[in-house]
């Protein structure tokens, strides 16, 4: 009923800059919190940010000053601008938002987009 699709993932060089972005399309009425996460290899998944619909923020401590969240309610779309990459910042990053769908229940509903890898290297 609700799908989300990540673009802007791509190779960079260490110091460089990334933008990405996810857009949920689909029977939305509302969506909740949205958030990035990350995956090496051999690695469990990580948060790295979350939004809430208000604009408040949360970031894992090893991005902080590096990368922002941010998000456009009208177009149901979250951003991750990526800056002072990192080689250790080399993953697939996910986007995940808890939507509450048209004619749903009380609860919301969490969702995955299918990943963009980014890797960092020189």
């Amino acid at each position: 009923q609700v799908q989300l699709v990540e673009s802007g993932g791509g190779l960079v060089q260490p110091g460089g800059s990334l933008r990405l972005s996810c857009a949920a399309s689909g029977s939305i009425f509302t969506i909740l919190s949205m958030g990035w996460y990350h995956q090496a290899p051999g690695k469990q998944r990580e948060l790295v940010a979350t939004i809430t619909p208000g604009g408040s923020t949360n970031y894992a401590d090893s991005v902080k000053g590096r990368f922002t969240i941010s998000r456009d309610n009208a177009k149901n779309t979250v951003y991750l601008q990526m800056n002072s990459l990192k080689p250790e910042d080399t993953a697939v990053y996910y986007c995940n938002a808890d939507v509450k769908v048209l004619g749903g229940s009380y609860y919301a509903v969490n969702y995955w987009g299918q990943g963009t890898q980014v890797t960092v290297s020189s």
